[in-house]
């Protein structure tokens, strides 16, 4: 990959921007997947999203990471403790989101993310990965297929009346 880009740890300082770069990625995929744009322009759930990211940020249980060019925030990662209480924490990991603004699609920033969850599975001694995605999203999972994720049978609902289907990586082994 040829541009600069910098993946460091989000602070709450970020979430402004953090916001901003889910906003603009979901409404590019959910729209694709047939969503309305008036479907997507609650001012309730974008205030739902901040909240949800500043959370996150201050978990213990979550890491966030922001991938940066330039300085601007152009992408995005939540990964951590599984959210099921079935899943076992010791041994699985979840990859709880990674968003890269439309603009920057195609520029390796979301494989940077990746590898930065792959990192954190290995540094924790976690031997599975776990996602969601939402089933309409064609290009988020031929993505995650590409770097050896698999749909393991599960899912739950999302929205107009599509799923999000779960998807299962084997960690490599431990360095």
């Amino acid at each position: 990959m040829g541009i600069p880009v910098m993946i460091r740890q989000a602070t709450l300082v970020d979430v402004e921007r953090i916001v901003a770069v889910h906003t603009q990625a979901r409404s590019a995929y959910y729209i694709a997947g047939g969503l309305s744009a008036d479907d997507l322009a609650d001012p309730a759930q974008t205030q739902q999203r901040h909240d949800g990211w500043a959370r996150a940020i201050d978990s213990p249980d979550r890491v966030v990471k922001c991938a940066t060019l330039d300085g601007k925030i152009v992408g995005i990662l939540s990964m951590g403790r599984p959210n099921s209480p079935t899943k076992d924490a010791r041994t699985v990991g979840q990859l709880h989101q990674i968003h890269v603004m439309p603009s920057h699609w195609g520029n390796g920033i979301a494989v940077r993310l990746h590898t930065s969850f792959v990192d954190y599975l290995t540094e924790a001694s976690l031997t599975t990965g776990l996602l969601e995605v939402w089933e309409r999203n064609a290009r988020a999972q031929s993505f995650y297929g590409k770097l050896g994720w698999k749909p393991d049978g599960d899912h739950r609902p999302g929205p107009n009346g599509s799923n999000y289907i779960s998807l299962r990586l084997a960690a490599p082994a431990a360095r």
